[in-house]
């Protein structure tokens, strides 16, 4: 569901309309745009005295923002907030760089793309350095044993939406947006990030869990004849009600769902089909991955040639004497 946004300058009206209705974006992710740069709005004119210091943060407006007071923002304006993001709003690391790619886009529109600003008064930001942890996954029998454990209710529905998980590695917010018509002979038609299209293709897991699930779902009544997956209460299923069935999935099989989530299953297609010989960039293309270094993250998760290299050692045969 949108957020409502309230009154905003014009500046900030037309640069999200441009990345909604340009750029493509989602509606979700224009809508983080709004609240990063509403935040950083309300942050500058506190910290330049533009409002009364009684005004709650979350009251001062936005929609006196003029080009004079954005254009006077310099690089340690933006060091200092992001040091009360984290110092007073308790936002992570990740949330602090995502806040900078929002306000590095902001800029570069205003510069490059309306020319309001001569100069980009942030060009040589940084952002701060996150820490990178290999993806977490299950390993091909604790897949196996996920899948044998599904039972009823919604058993078919369930092992449907585990295998497609499984062996295609969509997100989850890709599959809850699948319609009957994604369905097309042995390909799935998914709408990735920033309404980016792509073709998956099934394999016979996938295929015959599909045909199961689709001879029950054309039997029961919906209040949205569209979509692929629905709920006992004939709704579309939304992200959250297939992350909660996931976490009820993992416990019926013994596993760790504080561990494992919806988004493991990702990682473990991701990791088991690279294990199998999958080559780095069609995994690209099946996960939807914009960059390759979002995809090569998994080229270190158990990965034989490192294995090989260790073993290589001339050293890996000495032992302790004794």
């Amino acid at each position: 569901m949108s957020i409502i946004r309230d009154a905003m300058c014009p500046i900030l009206r037309d640069f999200l309309t441009y990345h909604e209705a340009i750029q493509g974006h989602s509606r979700k992710t224009v809508d983080e745009y709004y609240l990063d740069l509403r935040r950083f709005f309300r942050y500058l004119k506190r910290a330049r005295r533009l409002v009364p210091a009684d005004v709650p943060f979350d009251e001062i407006p936005i929609d006196d923002v003029d080009i004079a007071l954005l254009g006077s923002v310099t690089v340690t304006d933006v060091y200092e907030f992001v040091n009360f993001l984290s110092r007073d709003c308790g936002v992570g690391a990740a949330g602090r760089s995502r806040k900078i790619a929002t306000l590095r886009s902001f800029y570069k529109y205003l510069t490059a793309k309306t020319h309001l600003l001569e100069e980009n008064p942030i060009q040589n930001l940084d952002s701060p350095r996150l820490k990178k942890s290999l993806p977490r996954y299950l390993s091909l029998e604790e897949s196996i044993a996920l899948l044998d454990a599904v039972d009823e209710p919604n058993q078919v529905r369930d092992y449907c939406i585990l295998t497609i998980f499984l062996n295609c590695g969509l997100r989850i917010s890709e599959l809850a947006g699948l319609n009957k018509t994604d369905v097309r002979g042995d390909q799935l038609r998914v709408v990735g990030k920033g309404n980016k299209e792509r073709i998956v293709y099934l394999n016979d897991a996938c295929l015959a869990a599909l045909k199961d699930w689709l001879e029950e779902r054309d039997r029961s009544a919906s209040t949205d004849p569209n979509a692929l997956f629905i709920t006992r209460g004939h709704k579309r299923m939304t992200t959250a009600a297939i992350h909660y069935m996931v976490k009820n999935r993992f416990l019926k099989a013994g596993l760790d769902s504080a561990l494992y989530s919806s988004h493991k299953l990702r990682h473990t297609a991701a990791t088991l089909m690279l294990e199998n010989g999958v080559d780095v960039r069609t995994l690209q293309e099946v996960l939807g991955h914009e960059h390759l270094n979002t995809t090569q993250i998994y080229t270190h998760v158990n990965n034989e040639s490192l294995r090989g290299a260790a073993r290589a050692n001339p050293l890996a045969k000495v032992k302790r004497k004794g």
